[in-house]
């Protein structure tokens, strides 16, 4: 049975409607949720994805109005790479990205594949590699990006960290994951049938500074699991080697637990089942509805006050 490896990535930006122009008319990403931050509530938190709006689809924005940029640093998520169907969407994706101004590397070999590597406005680092597979995807074409072109998912995290084997460790002995390629200080981790043959990327740096969080950077990545009983054995196993931890959340669209692997990255550990089912959806940000859990909904009005004027 195919299953993801990576549920979700969520990043930072300065402008909600802006991260929208560009995930949503220059990528082409669904929309799936307009929501806000459980933790704070005047910071919206958009979820991108496959028209299905499955795991291991999903791109995620904290709105982030004032603070600092982030700076470059290792420790830290150093890039996510989307899947796309074929190395000729490369071409196509360079090319439109080129035609917008958005700054890219041009398609690049990596990892006995092809990569390009780019960035949002907000400097995200983002890329994308083609995957062939034989699964049903649900891509989002659009009148600009053909089906054959669309964005599929997440193929990849990339994390740099001053101590590779540490965080190796974490992911083969919690989360079942093998070493499948080393080359050059980067390690890749996977396993057999995952979603878009989903892979880790270790990136060894103990010569740059510890990263510095804020606008631009990935605040964490979400690895999966199937459902709350996996969940509880991963808490189990995160409180037994005791790395700082949140304990399980109910976030309404999935359970989730959130901890500090050895080298410091935030790794939130998802549930697959949960309820972020399909919703529908406007043509512009503004008239995208704010969906809020049950739990928020009695503070709706004063949540969209401040919203409003933040």
């Amino acid at each position: 049975m195919v299953t993801p490896i990576i549920h979700h990535v969520s990043a930072i930006n300065r402008d909600a409607e802006k991260t929208y122009d560009f995930y949503h008319d220059v990528l082409g990403l669904n929309l799936h949720l307009k929501t806000v931050n459980q933790d704070d509530t005047a910071m919206y938190h958009l979820f991108f994805s496959d028209t299905e709006g499955r795991p291991g689809t999903e791109f995620t924005l904290f709105e982030m109005k004032s603070g600092v940029d982030r700076k470059f640093g290792t420790n830290a998520i150093d890039c996510t790479a989307f899947a796309v169907p074929t190395t000729k969407s490369l071409v196509f994706w360079e090319e439109r990205l080129n035609e917008r101004g958005y700054f890219n590397c041009e398609i690049e070999n990596y990892n006995d594949s092809h990569i390009l590597h780019f960035e949002d406005p907000d400097g995200v680092q983002l890329a994308l590699v083609p995957v062939e597979t034989t699964e049903q995807t649900y891509g989002q074409p659009t009148q600009a990006i053909p089906l054959e072109h669309a964005i599929v998912g997440l193929r990849s995290v990339h994390l740099r960290v001053r101590y590779a084997k540490a965080t190796e460790a974490v992911l083969t002995e919690l989360f079942n994951l093998e070493v499948t390629n080393r080359f050059e200080n980067r390690t890749v981790l996977s396993r057999p049938n995952a979603l878009f043959n989903q892979e880790i990327h270790l990136i060894e740096d103990k010569n740059a500074p510890l990263e510095v969080m804020g606008s631009g950077g990935t605040h964490h990545v979400a690895l999966s699991v199937k459902d709350e009983a996996e969940l509880k054995v991963i808490d189990e196993k995160v409180r037994e080697r005791n790395f700082l931890n949140s304990g399980i959340k109910d976030r309404e669209f999935f359970k989730s637990t959130y901890f500090r692997e050895a080298n410091g990255i935030l790794i939130e550990v998802a549930t697959e089942e949960g309820q972020l089912s399909k919703r529908n959806q406007a043509e512009n940000f503004a008239d995208q509805p704010l969906y809020l859990p049950s739990f928020l909904e009695p503070r709706r009005e004063s949540i969209e006050s401040n919203l409003k004027h933040n």
